[in-house]
Order: C-alpha cells, then sequence, then structure tokens
C-alpha cells in the first residue's frame, strides 16, 4: 500500500486528496503538512476525519508514510526535498521550477542514489513529454515553448496581447515562479534549461492557459498544443496539472505501466 503524505493543501493539493478520498487512486493519505490550516479547512469534515494535519515537517516527516508529495511552492522544495529523501521517504514534485538550482537539483539526485529512491516528476500542464524523452535518444536539434495565457492569471493587468518574456528556461522558471513550471519540466525531459527557448504571452482575449511545444531534431518534428482550462479554485494553475499528479500516482500503484 502507498502511504501518502503531502506538502501543501491548496488547490492542487486538496484536488489529489478528494481523488483518492474518491477511490480513483489506490493508496491512504496518512498527513498533511502546511504552514497554513486555511486550505485543509476547505476539506470537507468526513475528509478531515481521515488525514491529520500538521504544521510541524519534523513531525510530518516522521508519520508512516513512503512517498510525499510536494504541492506547495518553488520554496518549500528547497526548504524540505532533501530532508524527505534523508527520511527514506520518496519523493514527487510539482513545483519543478526549483530544480533550476543547479546546486539543489544535483543535492537531490545524490541523496536519492544513496538512499536507493525514486523522484517522480509529473507531466503538469504540457503533453508530449514522453515525445521527448524518447527524442532524446536521437538528436534533438531545438526546442520551443510558448505559452499564452490571460493577464490576470500572470498576476498583470493587460487590455492587449503582450509579450511578456522571450528567452530560455533558465530565466523564465526565474521570473514566473508560479506560473512556469511546464518550462521546467520541458527543460528535464529534454536538452536543458539553456537550450529550451520560451516565450510567454499575455492574451485579454483568451481564458485557457495555452501551451504549445515544438521539438525538432534528426527524428522529426514534434508539435503539441495543450488549451487548458484553469483550476477553479486557482487560475494560475491548469487543471492538468493536478490530473497529470493523480495519473503519476495512478501509474504508481498500477500493475500496467504505459509509456515510456
Amino acid at each position: 500500500m502507498l502511504n501518502l503524505g503531502i506538502i501543501g493543501c491548496g488547490n492542487i493539493g486538496r484536488t489529489i486528496i478528494r481523488a483518492i478520498y474518491e477511490g480513483k487512486i489506490d493508496c491512504k493519505i496518512i498527513g498533511v503538512f502546511d504552514a497554513n490550516k486555511d486550505g485543509y479547512n476547505a476539506l470537507s469534515d468526513e475528509i478531515k476525519k481521515q488525514i491529520k494535519f500538521f504544521d510541524n515537517f519534523d513531525k510530518f516527516i516522521e508519520a508512516n508514510t513512503n512517498l510525499i508529495l510536494e504541492a506547495a511552492s518553488q520554496q518549500a522544495v528547497k526548504e524540505y526535498a532533501v530532508g524527505v529523501l534523508k527520511h527514506d521517504k520518496n519523493l514527487m514534485l510539482m513545483s519543478v521550477g526549483a530544480l533550476n538550482d543547479k546546486n539543489l537539483f544535483e543535492e537531490i539526485k545524490r541523496t536519492a542514489k544513496e538512499k536507493n529512491l525514486k523522484i517522480y516528476i509529473p507531466s503538469g500542464a504540457v503533453v508530449g513529454i514522453d515525445g521527448v524523452k524518447a527524442a532524446m535518444f536521437g538528436c534533438i536539434e531545438s526546442v520551443t515553448l510558448t505559452t499564452r495565457k490571460n493577464p490576470k492569471s500572470l498576476g498583470i493587468a493587460s487590455d492587449e496581447e503582450k509579450i511578456l518574456f522571450d528567452g530560455n528556461a533558465d530565466e523564465a522558471v526565474v521570473k514566473f515562479p508560479k506560473n512556469i513550471n511546464v518550462a521546467a519540466t520541458l527543460s528535464l525531459a529534454g536538452i536543458g534549461f539553456e537550450k529550451t527557448k520560451v516565450k510567454i504571452i499575455a492574451d485579454p482575449n483568451i481564458s485557457e492557459n495555452i501551451h504549445e511545444i515544438r521539438i525538432k531534431g534528426n527524428f522529426g518534428e514534434i508539435l503539441t498544443v495543450a488549451r487548458n482550462l484553469p483550476s477553479p479554485d486557482n487560475p494560475k494553475t491548469s487543471y492538468l496539472a493536478s490530473l497529470a499528479a493523480m495519473a503519476c500516482l495512478k501509474r504508481i500503484t498500477s500493475e500496467i505501466e504505459m509509456g515510456t
């Protein structure tokens, strides 16, 4: 049985908790750790009876869990990821942009290897990650991500279409930490943060979060477009990101594994 602990009880955390409570994933939630109890309080009383809330990380990490899912922030990854692994827990990361910190990334990988543990990174709000991983065994010449969102979900006010960023993923995940985890996921699966090109566009004429990926190489060309609806509780988060985490948990607990 997969015993799950969750760091962060925001929109993604609560969506996953409700899915597990409804029996969509064969695992048990042991506890939730968060500095703020508001998200936990938003859960139904029936769910709260079965899940313990922790505001102390040391007590949370000692609970009987074998996988910790981070659904909080890049700062949470920096503060707790290594500690999770040192306590012999596998780790799933949603705030992938934190891994742009090369020293942190190397420490996380080294600790996981020493402990014989796994680090899981769901595909998030994009599609085609399996294709990117497969293409890496050939030769990828270029990777470009174009993200188009309503200005409100980017935290700005604008009445006209505006290019907010045009550069590489290394810079994008720093300047837009709450909106561009997709760039980090794509970079890790492919040719890295510095070589992955990113363009972020604020478009007041759309309500979806649109992510277009274009990959060229000796295998040919891959083009994917995801038109994601924002999560009902948080317009900055695509609902597909939560669903991808559920799919990753489902894959871990299933007898049959599909994809690369």
